[in-house]
């Protein structure tokens, strides 16, 4: 995906993810500016969207198990319980594996690293 959209389009305000495309904006009008770009780009390329898999004007969505919205980014409510469930380490390599399993959503956590200490 990254090879088909160009790179002046990919900055500032998208976001490629292997196969995914999240535009993002200040404005409507410029939302649907990207959207044209990147929907030209594409047919341009002959390559084909699954409409089904497709959201347009969200202003919060949920993206590889974080909600991200202008103003924050925060964890799926299943996510975390899938942490808060893991059973308390009793031993070094437990902890470790905990540490590892949680920390993939450390950025929304403030003081993370000196938490996990």
């Amino acid at each position: 995906m990254n090879t088909i959209i160009p790179t002046e389009l990919s900055e500032g305000g998208l976001i490629i993810y292997i196969d995914d495309i999240i535009i993002c904006s200040d404005s409507w009008s410029l939302q649907l500016e990207r959207l044209a770009s990147v929907l030209h780009k594409v047919a341009e390329v002959n390559m084909k969207i699954s409409l089904k898999k497709c959201n347009f004007g969200f202003e919060e969505l949920k993206a590889l198990g974080h909600i991200v919205s202008a103003l924050s980014l925060g964890i799926e409510k299943n996510k975390v319980a899938a942490v808060l469930l893991k059973p308390i380490p009793q031993n070094k390599k437990e902890m470790m594996s905990f540490l590892g399993f949680s920390s993939y959503y450390r950025q929304p956590l403030k003081d993370f690293a000196i938490l996990a200490k």
